[in-house]
């Protein structure tokens, strides 16, 4: 069963403009180095209801495919010592929503 989750980086006020340059310049070229960038679907910032949030949505083939997939991310020093050690004082809280793919419509 192919599921995606969603996480959501709800960020100090005033600080998306500093965290969207620490994906763009560490974080997403530390994933593409790693090779982890291939489960991403895309990166989204909020623009009604929660601002100051930036919101990743992942598509995994199934639940041992969504683990191993974190498990490399947080063995990708790149990622966890150059870009996460900067950002996780930028972040107010994070949420994270698994998804499964209804029957219908479409599916990214």
């Amino acid at each position: 069963m192919t599921g995606n989750g969603m996480r959501s980086d709800t960020l100090h006020g005033g600080k998306m403009a500093e965290a969207v340059k620490l994906y763009t310049e560490l974080g997403y070229p530390a994933l593409q180095k790693g090779g982890q960038d291939k489960k991403l679907i895309g990166y989204f910032q909020a623009d009604t209801g929660t601002i100051n949030q930036l919101i990743h949505l992942w598509k995994f083939d199934d639940d041992a495919d969504r683990r191993a997939h974190w498990a490399a991310v947080y063995s990708n020093k790149d990622f966890i010592e150059g870009f996460a050690a900067k950002f996780r004082p930028l972040l107010a809280s994070q949420e994270v929503k698994l998804l499964t793919a209804a029957p219908c419509g479409p599916h990214p």
